[in-house]
């Protein structure tokens, strides 16, 4: 599965990325290198003017945080991870999640897993 995704620009604290398919408006940190977003919140708009939003998360930022939360006592010992609305891909980069926000619509997933939002 090959993506291109043209560079996104700010707007604010928002960085947005445009695609063929959807805007997607990520809400980075402060100074966050944006290619080692590992945990970062995302809005959608597809171009039937529909809204969607995730949690994008890697795998290895889960395991930092059950890690952590085993230590702390937090989420039962950190025996579990749950956020609303959670996609957990493999690598960190808005460039990756990006090319994963494509390729759920390219598959018809998309709709299946990141949550609609009402106007």
């Amino acid at each position: 599965m090959s993506h291109s995704t043209s560079p996104g620009s700010w707007d604010g604290p928002w960085y947005r990325v445009h695609t063929e398919q959807f805007e997607a408006a990520f809400l980075p940190n402060a100074g966050e290198n944006l290619e080692l977003v590992d945990n970062i919140d995302v809005f959608v708009n597809l171009k039937d003017d529909s809204r969607w939003s995730a949690t994008v998360i890697t795998l290895a930022q889960v395991e930092t945080l059950m890690k952590r939360w085993a230590a702390s006592g937090e989420a039962l010992g950190g025996r579990y991870f749950w956020c609303p609305g959670g996609l957990i891909v493999r690598d960190a980069g808005i460039g990756n999640m990006t090319q994963v926000l494509a390729g759920l619509i390219e598959t018809g997933e998309f709709t299946q897993i990141l949550q609609r939002l009402d106007d």
